[in-house]
């Protein structure tokens, strides 16, 4: 399947010059939600990732993140923004373009050791992926890769990532 067909390029969104890749056009498409969930699952198992947890960033990362833990026998952990989660919470702080942003995760999701699996719709800058893979180290987790839908090479986001498999499907 040619998943850039059902991925919509969005011009001068955010901002002028940004040239916006947007999945809700996958994600309204039945066999290429499938397909996507289905393929990213059959990759991971090909490098025979041994996976306990798969995190899932907001917002985007919930959405392919927990159909993949469903797949894959994984539990399911959300990422969110400051403030957002009810308990007490394990935080990173990180650098964006202009300013700073924090993430946040439950003290009680992970116990150290477990194995653990990033997915999220896109690696840009790979700011987010790296501050969550802080994050899971923070937490002596053990961090096993990263699963990505789209992966914007110019950007070089990976190259701020750990020295674990990377996985994308789409790459632009």
């Amino acid at each position: 399947m040619d998943l850039k067909s059902l991925i919509r390029d969005v011009p001068d969104f955010p901002k002028p010059g940004i040239l916006f890749r947007d999945v809700t056009t996958l994600l309204s498409d039945p066999a290429g939600l499938r397909y996507t969930i289905d393929f990213l699952a059959q990759k991971c198992s090909e490098i025979e990732l041994e996976i306990d947890y798969i995190i899932g960033m907001e917002s985007r990362g919930f959405i392919f993140g927990a159909p993949m833990a469903y797949k894959l026998g994984a539990g399911f952990i959300p990422v969110r923004k400051k403030g957002k989660l009810p308990a007490a919470v394990h935080s990173i702080e990180y650098q964006l373009e202009y300013g700073t942003d924090t993430l946040e995760v439950h003290q009680d999701a992970l116990q150290p050791g477990s194995k653990v699996l990033i997915v999220d719709d896109l690696i840009a800058t790979g700011g987010t992926a790296s501050a969550t893979a802080q994050l899971v180290q923070k937490i002596d987790c053990e961090l096993v890769g990263f699963g990505f839908i789209i992966e914007l090479r110019d950007l070089q986001g990976r190259k701020h990532l750990p020295d674990v498999p990377i996985i994308s499907l789409v790459e632009y």
